[in-house]
């Protein structure tokens, strides 16, 4: 069982940059792909960004030369950069983890952004 903690929301403004960080328990934070998803009011969840075992990264385009998703496997540690920030970028961004040889998936609690002047 892995739990995800998540860290760093809050308020910004348009231009703003954040950092989520998105603690994992257990010992097997290295062989886990991690992603952020967010969910904004009225809408679906989405992928915004992952990060692979072995460092691969995808984003979605909206947000692609703003965010950046890293990892700490020594702090068993995800990490979201953002820059440039927008009022569209506002939602509930959740950590997500997948154990992919045993197709185990793990979520955070979530965490609000909101981007506003």
């Amino acid at each position: 069982q892995v739990q995800l903690v998540e860290s760093g929301g809050g308020l910004a403004e348009p231009g703003g940059s954040l950092r989520l960080s998105c603690v994992a328990s257990g010992d097997s934070f290295s062989h886990l792909g991690m992603g952020w998803y967010r969910q904004a009011p009225g809408k679906q969840r989405e992928l915004v960004t992952r990060i692979f075992a072995n460092g691969g990264t995808t984003y979605r385009d909206s947000v692609k030369g703003r965010f950046t998703i890293s990892r700490d496997n020594a702090e068993k540690t995800a990490y979201l950069q953002m820059h440039s920030l927008k009022p569209e970028d506002t939602a509930v961004y959740y950590c997500h983890a997948r154990h992919y040889v045993f197709n185990l998936e793990y979520w955070g609690q979530g965490i609000q952004v909101t981007v506003s002047s």
